[in-house]
C-alpha cells in the first residue's frame, strides 16, 4: 500500500483498532516510560559512531510502507525523521502483526541496530518495538502540510508536526532567549521577576485588562510594562536589572499586536541613553553573528545589517525634512488635528496634541527606516518617563530603534526628577479626565520612591516577539508566537 497505508482512517476504525489490540493484551496508554539514548538527528549526523550500534529510540509514526512480510516505518521525534526497518522474521509474528492496528500518528519505540539501506538511507533495524501511545485522529497529509493559516494558529500542535520550519522558529526563540540571557549576565546584570497583577497599570499610555481580587475586594489589572517596579529596584540599589516578561495590552490585533506578548526592559544605573545604545549594537550585533555566523538578516526581500554602528536620525528634523513642518509649530491640540488632516492621516479624534504628532511620526517617518537606525531626541510631551536634554529641554535624551520601518527598542535616559516626573503625570492625568483611557492612572507609591532618590539611569525595553519576526522571516506576529490570541470560533 505504499506510503499512505493507515492515512485518513475515520476515527471509528482508530478505535476499533484500538480494541483489537487491547483484546490482544496490549494497551498502548499503559506505558510509562521508555529508555530513549539516541535522537535522529544525532544518529544522522555521527553515523559512523552509530553505525552497528543497537539503540533505542521513538518518536510518532509518519509513514509506513509494507514490502511484504517486511515494512519501512518512519518515526519523527524532537530531532526529525528516522527510518526503521521490520521484518516479521526478526521481530516475530505478534510483534510485526501490530501493523495491522498501527495508523499514523501512533507513537512506538523501536530498538536494533543502525545501518544504511542500499540507497544510504540512515536506517534502524527494529529487532524489538513497543507501542507507546495510540493517535485517534487523523494527521494533516504529509505532502500538502497544514495550509490553513488559521487551523495552523489555533492546533499549533499539528503545525509543529506538519510544517517543519515552524519548529525552527520557536528554536530561534529559545536561541534568543538563551543568549539575551547570557549576554546581559555577563554584563553583570540580574533577571527579576515583577507582578503581572498590580493595582495600577502604568509604565505607558495602553489600554489595561481589568480583573478584579474577591479576598481584597479590589480592581487589580495585568501590567502593560514592566518599567515601574524595575525603576524601584534602581531605587532600592540593584544597579543592573532586568526581566523578561509577558505584559497584556487591551489594544486590537493586528500582524504587529497581540493582547499579550513577550518584552524585555533592563536599567543600568550611572549610564545614559547613549550608553544603552552601545549595549543595544552589541547585543543584536552579537545575536546575528551568534544564530547565523553573518551580521546580516533578510527579512521579507530586505537584507538588514546589524553590524554597528546604527545610523542616528533625528527625530524633529526628520519630521521637518518629511512635510516642512516645525514641531514646536503645532502648538495646539486643534492645530495637529489640522496638521493631520492636511497630511491625509486620519486619527482618532479624542487624541491629545502628543498623541497625534506621535501618529504623524509614525505614519511619515517610521516607515522609511530600513536598515536599523535609532531615532533619537523625542520631544518631552510624548516622552513622560524620559529625562530632558540639558541642551535642548523640550527634547528629550530618548531613542527608537527601527528595523525594517518597525519599532523593535525604546530606550531613555530615565527621568530621575520626583517634581519633574509629578508634572508630567499630572498633565497625563488632564487627558485621562477628558476621556482618554490610554493614559494610565497617577502612580503615587512611584513618585513616592522616586522621592527617595534614583541614580542618573539608561533603560530600554525590547519587543521580543518582533525581534523574532525579524531574525525568522515571519510577517506576522503569530507566527512566532506558539498560541497566539484567537477569536473562538463560532
Amino acid at each position: 500500500m505504499g506510503d499512505q497505508e493507515g492515512r485518513f482512517n475515520p476515527r471509528e476504525v482508530r478505535l476499533e483498532k484500538l480494541s483489537r489490540m487491547r483484546e490482544a493484551g496490549i494497551d498502548p496508554f499503559q506505558a510509562t516510560r521508555y529508555g530513549v539514548d539516541a535522537l535522529s538527528s544525532t544518529i544522522k549526523a555521527s553515523y559512523a559512531e552509530f553505525e552497528g550500534q543497537r539503540v533505542h529510540i521513538a518518536g510518532r509514526i509518519t509513514a509506513i510502507r509494507r514490502h511484504g512480510r517486511a515494512a519501512f516505518v518512519d518515526l519523527l521525534d524532537t530531532g526529525g525523521r528516522i527510518q526503521t526497518h521490520w521484518r516479521e522474521d526478526v521481530l516475530g509474528e505478534p510483534s510485526f502483526g501490530l501493523l495491522d492496528l498501527l495508523d499514523l500518528g501512533d507513537f512506538v519505540g523501536v530498538a536494533g541496530e543502525v545501518f544504511k539501506t542500499r540507497r544510504e538511507e540512515v536506517t534502524v533495524k527494529a529487532d524489538s518495538v513497543e507501542v507507546l501511545s495510540k493517535s485517534l485522529r487523523d494527521l494533516p497529509e504529509k505532502h500538502h502540510g497544514l495550509a490553513n493559516v488559521d487551523l495552523r494558529y489555533r492546533q499549533r500542535y499539528l503545525d509543529l508536526i506538519a510544517n517543519p520550519d515552524v519548529r525552527r522558529v520557536f528554536e530561534v526563540r529559545a536561541e534568543t532567549l538563551a543568549f539575551i540571557r547570557e549576554f546581559l549576565h555577563g554584563r553583570r546584570f540580574m533577571e527579576v521577576e515583577t507582578p503581572v497583577l498590580q493595582p495600577i497599570a502604568g509604565g505607558t499610555e495602553a489600554r489595561p485588562f481589568e480583573t478584579y481580587h474577591n479576598a481584597l475586594g479590589m480592581p487589580l489589572y495585568l501590567r502593560i510594562a514592566l518599567e515601574l517596579h524595575l525603576k524601584r529596584l534602581i531605587v532600592g540599589g540593584i544597579d543592573r536589572v532586568y526581566e523578561i516578561g509577558r505584559v497584556f495590552r487591551n489594544e486590537g490585533i493586528s500582524t504587529r499586536h497581540n493582547p499579550e506578548f513577550t518584552m524585555l526592559e533592563l536599567y543600568q544605573a550611572y549610564t545614559d541613553y547613549q550608553g544603552i545604545m552601545e549595549l543595544v549594537e552589541s547585543m543584536l550585533g552579537g545575536l546575528t553573528r551568534h544564530l547565523f555566523g553573518t551580521s546580516t538578516v533578510t527579512y521579507q526581500g530586505q537584507t538588514l545589517n546589524f553590524a554597528p554602528p546604527y545610523p542616528r536620525v533625528d527625530l524633529v528634523e526628520r519630521l521637518y525634512e518629511k512635510t516642512g513642518v516645525r514641531w514646536q509649530a503645532v502648538a495646539t491640540r486643534e492645530d495637529a488635528h489640522d496638521f493631520a488632516r492636511r497630511l491625509g492621516i486620519e486619527v482618532d479624534p479624542k487624541f491629545d496634541r502628543a498623541q497625534v504628532m506621535d501618529k504623524i511620526v509614525g505614519t511619515v517617518v517610521e516607515p522609511d527606516l530600513i536598515q536599523p537606525t535609532f531615532l533619537w531626541h523625542h520631544p518631552v510631551d510624548i516622552s513622560p518617563l524620559a529625562k530632558r536634554d540639558p541642551a535642548h529641554p523640550e527634547l528629550t535624551e530618548r531613542f527608537e530603534l527601527f528595523v525594517a520601518g518597525r519599532e523593535l527598542a525604546n530606550a531613555f535616559s530615565e527621568l530621575n526628577d520626583p517634581i519633574d516626573q509629578r508634572e508630567r503625570f499630572t498633565i497625563q492625568q488632564q487627558a485621562r479626565a477628558a476621556g482618554n483611557d490610554e493614559m494610565p492612572p497617577l502612580d503615587e507609591d512611584f513618585l513616592l520612591a522616586l522621592e527617595h532618590g534614583m541614580p542618573p539611569t539608561g533603560g530600554l525595553g525590547v519587543g521580543i516577539d518582533r525581534l523574532i519576526m525579524l531574525l525568522t522571516d515571519s510577517p506576522s506576529i503569530r507566527d512566532v508566537i506558539l498560541f497566539p490570541t484567537m477569536r473562538p470560533l463560532a
